[in-house]
Order: structure tokens, then C-alpha cells, then sequence
């Protein structure tokens, strides 16, 4: 499988992404004086957003056009729509966890067809990684190559991928995901490490791999995968919603044929559920009626696709809205211990909270995964996060997520690319909801993914779906002795409220410690994270002491809770929870992932906007040009009724000496 020899030469410009707005304008515009060698001394940016770098109302086309719209969500953007594609830079520099957030394969190919081929930065975010090597574009830390390519050098191709698997080394060599699949039918696979013995102590997650690989990657006897090599698996479940669904499905057809077929349609799920009540804020904005004609096309190719091919569309809802937002189905209805499950979605790591190695993919990877099962995974290393300890009374596992975000050990990336494995007497203590909670944001640490080793709440969970889940296999168990990358000790008695500041998830600090009055012009409980049933019992509890003491949400506050599917809108009219909420001035939605991703109620509509959220996302412009706080549905019910972001315990103070 050996490629033609290829070259890297700088041929094209070079675009540094500093700290400084104004800087990159210049470059842009051509009113920077300094090179890009001198650009390089100055501060790089951190932690660029795959919202960043494509807005997701830019997602709504999957066409060359994104890269008209690349980097238009950049937070301080001095640009307009076209400035990077018309100044057209062969490579891109930045700092740290280029990529983080979204798994959207839209933000590689704005970058792509804005003229990129070469990405480098100091560390990558995988999934955004994954997306780049799928389409071509070449990724490197290695800032002594682009010192190199400034210099004038010509360098080959291997330089770039000395450090690759073999498989990523190929699929690069030929020039993304579906040229090596290409080659791969006619020629010999790429060879792995097969040098581990089985007999040694091996993680949960060490075990998934091996049962699922890919015939194409089956072991001799007496062998194991090793941490760091890339195997194909076979995936159990598939899902993509409608945001990704026509672009994967464009690739399906071209690259398969029209008469294509999905290979097992029944494992295969299609949703509507990131854009299902977008026209409600769309009608607002600029170009809303073109928005929203995007956005009707997107639902109804995905509905034509997923009806010819046969997989389960889980659609829109009668009353308005989606059935389910697609995560919560998936361990509501669907993930079983010891899957492997794929999605259009970086928040697909939320089934997890079953015992399945979960994780999102981009376009490519899904279409691909269609025809033939497989997904190529490169074995993680495994954190073990030990809980001890059980939470007071007004913390819950949003507060356990995000103190660890602000844990050394997460903020200074050290969980990059790692799965977290929560174990100890605290994490068995924790409900299913709770457990998807950390879960779901494991991503936004910079992990791949996360899971609990099943157990009496995990069967108990199953068991509620029928006779079907209940003889289902039991899921593989880590053995005593086997290996982490690290083990991270958390008691839980000692984590208090805590509250994400704007810009970034990982801006966690404890609630106490915000000594500046925060007025809230929005509060929104809700999303895959925040709109799970026991969710809807940490709001009431709260909304149920303001009712008591005639309290309601102050006027000039807009508070929106969003139930994350029919399920658990069910769960919460039977509790009396919708009459509650409504009862003290708060607007109760139909599930969808809505003001999360900026296509829903709750979103803000201006910069000095201020929204209080139990989203697991706050990059710029992630839910509005506004100011986004993040916190957990205590914290998010009491600043509704409060008007100010408040613990419950002082919810009520904030009222009387307002």
C-alpha cells in the first residue's frame, strides 16, 4: 500500500492565529507588517472552538461555501464573511487543543476549502483530528517543521506522520479515509503491533477493543491491542442527526455508488433533534427565511435518506419539537454495556453511563461506518477517576464535572485523548442520569470518551426496556492489576457549587467565588446534559421552595426548561413538575437540543445578554453573542427565581435586598 512520494513545500500563505483579534485581522487584510516566523513569538490562541472556527448556522451547507464562512465564529473577529478563503492560507498555526468542542467535520472543510493543507499546533483535540486526516489535511505539533517550511525547506511527507500508527501513517499517505479504503480492497492492510500476551490484566476498555475489532484487524492467538496502535472496530450502534446526516449521505452515494445500502440498517439511528424548533430564533435574524429554508432542506434529505435505507428515524414530535434529543434516546432506548457506539456528535461519549465505549465522529467516518461497520480507533490510555465520599445536599454530578475541569490534571490537558473510567464506592452511588451527566462532558475535558463499569443500576436501567435488554451479555470487567495512565482521586463531600465564567467550560471556579453581582437576562435548564428526568427533579425541588413562599421568576428574566425526550416530558407532567414550572414563570419546551447550539428558545439575542445554563458548552457564540455561565440545575433554578446567578441556599436573600 505504498503511496507516491510526496512532498510538503510552502507555496502559499500563513495564517498565525494570535491572541490578538487585530493581528490576525492585519495578516488578513495585509496590514501586518511582521512575518510569520516573528508571529510566532507572540502568544498563540488556545482552545479554538470547532464553533469558532464555522458558526453552526454556517453548517447548515455542506458545500465549498464553508469556506466562505471559516473562522466567522472566532471570538474578537475583526473579518468578514471570505477574509481567510480570499487571503487563502496553505497552512494554519495555533495553540493548544486546536478543535475542542463539536465533532462537526464542517469546521476541517471550511478550513479545507479555504485553502488549507497543513495544521499545526501544540496539541490536537481527536475528534477534530480524526476529521483533518479523514479529508486530507496534514496535522503537526512538530513547530520545528514549520520553522523548517519558513525557511524555505521542502520536506517529505514522512516528517509529518513519523508518529503515526501505520494505519493513520496510510490513510494519510492516501490522502484521507475513503482513498485508503480505496486501495485497501486490492492491496495488503497496513500491519499492527500484535506483540502484547494476552495474559496480562487488561482494563474495561482494553477489553471492548478486543472484542470488536474488525475482521481486518483480528489477532494471532496470544495476542492483545497496545495502548497508542489503531485498529478498525466494528460498531454496534450508529447515529447521526440532521445537522451531518446529508453531508455524510452525499458521501455515502458518491464514494459507494447510488445503490448503496446501509450494512445493518436496524443498528443504524437518524435524528432530528439539533434544529427542530431553529425557525422560532431564525425568523429573527438576518437571512432568517434563507436559514430557514436551509434547515427544511437538511430535515427532509435526512428523512428521505434514512426511509430509503431503512434505519430507525427518530423524528419530529406532534407537539412540536423532537421525539428526543439524540443521546438520551441512545441510553434511554438503546446503548448496551460493552458496545462499541458511534455519532454525529461529540456528546455521543454520554452513553458511556451504560458501559459502552462511546464517542462522536465526523462525516466521513459515519459514511464510512454505514457501509461496512467500521471505525478506526486508536486504543486510549485510561484515567481512573476514584469517587469517594457522597454529595451534599445542592450538589450534584454537573458540580463533580466541573471541578474536575478545573483540576490541574484537566485543565493542563493531561486528559487529552484519554477515556475517563469512573470507579469507587461515590461513582456507584450515583444514579443513571448522573452518571450520564459526567459522562456527556467528558469531552469538554479534552477526553475521548468516558464509562462506568456496569453494575446493580446499570442492569436496573436495562431492565426497564424489556425482556430483549435484561438477556443481554454481561460487559467485559476491568481485572484486578490492570494498567492506567493515572488514577485521580475526588471525594465527593468536598465538591461544592460550582460555576463555569463565559468563554469556556474549563473556566470553572466554585460558586462562592464569584464576588461580583451576576444579573441574569436568561436562564435555560435543558440539553442532553441538563434534561434528564432526574434533572427535572433537581429543578422542582427548587422551583417547589419558591412556590411555597409565593416566589416566581422576576420580571425582565426570560427561564426556559427543556426536557431531553417525550420520555421524560412524560416523567415530568406525571410529577407535577410542568404545572410547577409554569406556575412560577417559567416556560416549559419540547424536546430538542435548541438554545445549545444557538437554534432554539433561550438563546441570547445580543452581546450584553447575560444566560445562566445547565448546557455543557459555553465557547463564544456556542448559544448567542451573549455571556454564558454554565452550572447544574440547582444553581440554574435558583438564579431563575433569584434574577441574579445564586446557590439555592441565598436564591431568596437575592429577592428581598433586590
Amino acid at each position: 500500500m505504498r503511496p507516491p512520494h510526496r512532498t510538503i513545500a510552502l507555496n502559499g500563505g500563513v495564517l498565525v492565529m494570535t491572541e490578538d483579534p487585530g493581528t490576525v485581522a492585519g495578516q488578513l487584510d495585509g496590514t501586518c507588517a511582521r512575518t510569520p516566523a516573528q508571529l510566532l513569538t507572540e502568544p498563540l490562541r488556545d482552545n479554538i472552538s470547532t464553533d469558532e472556527i464555522i458558526p453552526g448556522w454556517c453548517c447548515y451547507w455542506y458545500d465549498e461555501r464553508l469556506g466562505d464562512y471559516a473562522y466567522l465564529g472566532l471570538k474578537g473577529r475583526e473579518f468578514g464573511e471570505g477574509a481567510v478563503k480570499d487571503f487563502a492560507p496553505q497552512i494554519i498555526v495555533s495553540g493548544e487543543a486546536k478543535g475542542c468542542g463539536s465533532s462537526r467535520e464542517h469546521a476541517v472543510y471550511a478550513e479545507k476549502y479555504a485553502g488549507a493543507e497543513v495544521v499545526f499546533a501544540r496539541s490536537f483535540e481527536r475528534i477534530y483530528q480524526q476529521n483533518c486526516r479523514n479529508v486530507g489535511i496534514l496535522t503537526c505539533d512538530d513547530f520545528t517543521l514549520l520553522e523548517a517550511l519558513l525557511a524555505g525547506e521542502t520536506l517529505p511527507l514522512e516528517a509529518f506522520t513519523r508518529r503515526a500508527t501505520g494505519i493513520e501513517r496510510a490513510i494519510v499517505d492516501l490522502g484521507g479515509l475513503f482513498g485508503f479504503n480505496r486501495r485497501s480492497r486490492t492491496a495488503e492492510a497496513p500491519a499492527v503491533d500484535t506483540s502484547f500476551d494476552d495474559r496480562r490484566p487488561r482494563n474495561m476498555v482494553e477489553k471492548i477493543v478486543e472484542e470488536r475489532l474488525a475482521p481486518r484487524n483480528a489477532l494471532p492467538p496470544g495476542a492483545s491491542v497496545r495502548v497508542g496502535e489503531s485498529y478498525f472496530l466494528t460498531a454496534d450502534v450508529r447515529f447521526s442527526h440532521e445537522y451531518v446526516t446529508p453531508m455524510a449521505a452525499g458521501m455515502f452515494s458518491s464514494q459507494f455508488g447510488p445503490d448503496a445500502t446501509l450494512d445493518d440498517p436496524d443498528s443504524c439511528y437518524f435524528f432530528q433533534d439539533h434544529l427542530s424548533l431553529a425557525p422560532q430564533v431564525l425568523q429573527r435574524r438576518p437571512r432568517g427565511l434563507e436559514l430557514i429554508g436551509r434547515v427544511e432542506s437538511l430535515a427532509a434529505r435526512q428523512e428521505a435518506f434514512a426511509k430509503a435505507q431503512g434505519g430507525h428515524f427518530v423524528g419530529p414530535a406532534d407537539t412540536g419539537g423532537s421525539r428526543a434529543i439524540c443521546h438520551n434516546h441512545i441510553v434511554e432506548q438503546v446503548a448496551e454495556p460493552g458496545q462499541v457506539v458511534i455519532g454525529t456528535d461529540s456528546h455521543t461519549c454520554t452513553a458511556g453511563a451504560v458501559g459502552a465505549l462511546a464517542f462522536g465522529v465526523g462525516a466521513t467516518d459515519i459514511a464510512n461506518a454505514w457501509f461496512n461497520r467500521e471505525i478506526l480507533v486508536k486504543v486510549p490510555a485510561v484515567l481512573r477517576v476514584r469517587l469517594t465520599g457522597e454529595l451534599r445536599p445542592g450538589v450534584c454530578a454537573k458540580d463533580v464535572m466541573l471541578a474536575l475541569l478545573a483540576h490541574p490534571r484537566s485543565s493542563a490537558s493531561r486528559t487529552l485523548g484519554k477515556v475517563l473510567l469512573f470507579d469507587g464506592p461515590g461513582a456507584r452511588r450515583l444514579g443513571m442520569d448522573e452518571r450520564a451527566t459526567l459522562c456527556n462532558m467528558a469531552v469538554e475535558a479534552g477526553a475521548m470518551t468516558a464509562l462506568f463499569e456496569p453494575d446493580e443500576i446499570t442492569y436496573a436501567h436495562l431492565a426497564l426496556r424489556g425482556p430483549r435488554a435484561r438477556t443481554a451479555p454481561a460487559a467485559p470487567r476491568s481485572d484486578q492489576g490492570a494498567a492506567y495512565a493515572d488514577t485521580l482521586d475526588l471525594t465527593l463531600d468536598t465538591v461544592e457549587p460550582m460555576v463555569a465564567l463565559p468563554g469556556d467550560p474549563r473556566n470553572a471556579v466554585p460558586l462562592a467565588t464569584v464576588r461580583d453581582e451576576v444579573r441574569v437576562d436568561k436562564v435555560y435548564g435543558g440539553s442532553c446534559t441538563g434534561g434528564k428526568a432526574y434533572d427535572m427533579d433537581m429543578y422542582a425541588s427548587v422551583f417547589a421552595r419558591a412556590r411555597e413562599r409565593g416566589v416566581r421568576v422576576p420580571e425582565g428574566v426570560r427561564a426556559y426548561i427543556q426536557v431531553g425526550s417525550e420520555s421524560v416530558m412524560a416523567y415530568a407532567r406525571e410529577r407535577g413538575y410542568v404545572d410547577l414550572f409554569t406556575e412560577v414563570g417559567v416556560e416549559v419546551l419540547p424536546p430538542s437540543c435548541g438554545a445549545c447550539i444557538n437554534a432554539g428558545p433561550g438563546v441570547s439575542e445580543s452581546p450584553l445578554e447575560v444566560t445562566v445554563s445547565a448546557q455543557n458548552r459555553n465557547f463564544p457564540g456556542r448559544s448567542g453573542p451573549g455571556q454564558v455561565y454554565l452550572a447544574s440545575p440547582y444553581v440554574v433554578a435558583a438564579t431563575a427565581v433569584a434574577g441574579r446567578l445564586s446557590s439555592v441556599e441565598d436564591m431568596f436573600t437575592a429577592r428581598e435586598t433586590a
